[in-house]
């Protein structure tokens, strides 16, 4: 019936017998439904109506909404994505090729040097020698601690071409979790440098090899290529494990997911119908290689002949240099999370012609949740006038990318969400309730993947990998699916939609963080009784990780020390932008932490503000007191503990920048972490280049 005003209810619904014993749905509702949704609605209740009274004694648990035929549209017409996986070659057998067919084409760029394919081989196959005369084969695994560098991608080569799978770690990682990742994944070697190699800790340095130590560099240039050497070149399984990356753990501890070479070459051979990439491409390893979009950056590159720029981390971390970088290079494909994207856009922006000059045909967002809204612009142009937006949504599980789908219009208008797409072609998504149910599209689920992208597992975590990993009750025999924890559902259309997470994990920057480790290592600090972290967004858009504890000694508790306890062990994303102390933890009747009562956090101590007393400071604290929105900065204010992030502080470079006409260090902020130090800074530098300006009117 339609709306009328009279209705009690914002829907009601009445159930009607037909003569012939059947029944009908009588429906009054408001103008908050419109008439598709009533007609889903009324289907469903009729079909649970049917169901029940065929078997009324049935629990209703048992007892599906969905009728034969959305049953078969969310199983199986929006999944008929094509293969689920047929046979892959290793990474190793399509590098090979392209280096075997396009010797002297340009291969990887650092920094202004290029090695070409031919020349990358002949690197990567000598170190392959050298670590197989090591002792490095068919499933061993070799820590990678190098920061990015033409280096990196010959030691990704070398360790495959080994039989090996690789261990990344960011070289700039605390201490402790380079020595937990690199001894719970039992590397055999480690590869690094000399930088690097300083800070292991001395049961990793014991059997590191230091790249750019002077003997070890002769010893590597003297390994004879595999080809060289009499037997035949290594073959390496496509189902050989490839790399093993390690994630946020909510016990406290990371977890290593295992990933083979067939995971890859099925995703690269998935997604070649949409992309076309091909030897004309330029790609950017812009991001870590502890981050799984980085495998998409390599391989996408060096299996289809195209050129890979090793994108700096100082460039990385500064949106005007990288979107320079961008230009100069010819870069044609771009991979970003969508916060770093924001970051560029801006910049592009405020560069006149800069955009201009940009090749890009094809730019993918991955690692967290985009919004179409604050990219209105690339929307539009989207493979009109401007390169082609792909958003795609994946889990280092699935093997980086699980869902595709090309920008439109609509979904830089208000209320779009976001739009994740349709599984890739050797995937399958299946949004389902608790007990394995397809959801009716238009409802929420837990989102699952089943497969040739599945990964084997967690590495020596059985039990951890049959929670995750679960048998599949829509394929064939002994097929997995992964639970991903993650929320979704499809639209009218056969899109699935982003909806959020079913648990606390959460994707700050592109990156997965446990909330729990992070508060098992907080709980278990000496200064610490009690304590909880959580994920507040108390500005739209803006998630930061907050601890709050309860001190064991109220009267000697410390927060920098216990921010820097804490900064010693996790790497930068997950440090908590603030610590809260408080008298108790808020509970709820039953006795669990009371979320909505932890106070937010107030970032600055007014007590003890000191005031700007300098023209510099003064610019300064306003420029950090706009960047992290309070309303004022005393100058010994610690940029971190006012709740500044590694995003935040780049934002402060860029005003940096503008005001003072410097080009300071994208690590500025880090260096000189008060508004005090930081403007002492900045006058060195002013003066230094007004000296060398003077020396330089001297000379002529």
């Amino acid at each position: 019936m339609p709306p009328r005003d009279t209705t009690q209810f914002d829907l009601h619904m009445e159930y009607q017998e037909r003569p012939d014993g059947s029944l009908e749905a009588v429906v009054v509702h408001s103008e908050l439904f419109d008439h598709s949704t009533i007609e889903q609605l009324t289907a469903h209740w009729l079909t649970l109506a049917r169901r029940i009274t065929k078997a009324p004694s049935a629990p209703l648990r048992e007892i599906e909404l969905l009728s034969d035929e959305e049953r078969g549209r969310v199983l199986t017409t929006w999944n008929d994505t094509g293969d689920t996986g047929s046979p892959a070659p290793s990474l190793v057998a399509m590098f090979e090729e392209q280096a075997r067919s396009r010797p002297t084409t340009p291969a990887v760029t650092f920094q202004g040097e290029t090695l070409s394919y031919g020349e990358l081989d002949a690197r990567a196959g000598k170190l392959a020698s050298f670590l197989a005369a090591r002792g490095v084969g068919t499933e061993s695994r070799v820590g990678l601690v190098l920061p990015r560098s033409t280096e990196l991608v010959v030691a990704v080569l070398a360790v495959l071409k080994a039989g090996a799978a690789y261990v990344p770690v960011d070289p700039n990682s605390p201490a402790e979790r380079l020595r937990y990742v690199l001894t719970d994944s039992g590397a055999q070697t480690v590869l690094t440098y000399r930088e690097s190699a300083r800070h292991l800790p001395p049961q990793v340095r014991d059997r590191s090899v230091v790249l750019d130590d002077p003997e070890t560099a002769h010893a590597v240039d003297q390994a004879a290529e595999p080809a060289a050497s009499g037997p035949a070149p290594r073959t390496v399984p496509a189902e050989s494990a490839a790399y093993v990356i390690y994630t946020s753990g909510s016990t406290g501890r990371p977890k290593g997911t295992v990933l083979t070479h067939g995971n890859v070459t099925r995703l690269l051979a998935a997604t070649q119908g949409e992309f076309r990439f091909g030897p004309d491409d330029v790609w950017t390893l812009f991001h870590s290689c502890a981050f799984d979009f980085s495998v998409w950056e390599l391989w996408g590159a060096v299996v289809y002949g195209g050129r890979l720029v090793v994108v700096p981390q100082d460039v990385a971390r500064s949106p005007a240099d990288f979107a320079r970088l961008l230009a100069a290079e010819g870069v044609t494909v771009l991979n970003q999370t969508p916060s770093a994207f924001y970051r560029l856009s801006e910049e592009l922006e405020q560069a006149p012609g800069l955009r201009e000059r940009l090749a890009l045909r094809t730019v993918v967002f991955g690692g967290e949740a985009l919004d179409w809204r604050r990219i209105r612009g690339w929307v539009e142009r989207s493979g009109s006038g401007g390169p082609v937006m792909v958003n795609m949504y994946g889990i280092t599980e699935t093997t980086v990318h699980v869902t595709s789908q090309p920008a439109e219009p609509v979904f830089a208008d208000a209320g779009a969400g976001s739009v994740i797409g349709t599984a890739l072609p050797h995937l399958r998504a299946y949004v389902l309730d608790a007990a394995l149910r397809p959801v009716p599209p238009g409802g929420s689920g837990e989102l699952y993947i089943s497969g040739g992208g599945l990964a084997r597992g967690y590495l020596d975590r059985a039990g951890l990998s049959s929670l995750r990993f679960v048998a599949s009750p829509f394929g064939s025999e002994g097929e997995r699916m992964y639970r991903t924890g993650d929320v979704a559902r499809w639209n009218r259309t056969g899109k699935l939609e982003y909806l959020g997470r079913a648990d606390d994990q959460v994707k700050i920057r592109g990156f997965r963080i446990e909330p729990g480790e992070v508060e098992t290592l907080v709980a278990q600090d000496a200064r610490v009784a009690q304590g909880a972290v959580v994920v507040r967004e108390d500005q739209p858009g803006d998630k930061r990780l907050v601890a709050y504890v309860v001190p064991a000694d109220r009267t000697a508790f410390d927060e920098s020390a216990l921010r820097e306890a804490v900064r010693a062990k996790l790497p930068d994303y997950m440090v908590p932008s603030a610590f809260v102390a408080l008298d108790q933890l808020p509970l709820t009747t039953n006795g669990k932490l009371d979320r909505r009562a932890l106070p937010a956090p107030e970032y600055g101590d007014r007590e003890s503000y000191v005031a700007p007393r300098t023209a510099t400071e003064e610019a300064m604290a306003e420029i950090w007191a706009d960047v992290l929105g309070l309303e004022r900065v005393g100058v010994e204010d610690d940029f971190f503990s006012l709740g500044g992030n590694s995003v935040l502080s780049l934002r402060v470079v860029g005003r940096v920048r503008s005001v003072f006409d410097i080009n300071p260090s994208a690590r500025i902020v880090f260096d000189h972490p008060t508004v005090a130090r930081l403007a002492l800074h900045i006058e060195d530098v002013i003066l230094e280049e007004i000296e060398m300006s003077m020396a330089d009117d001297e000379i002529q």
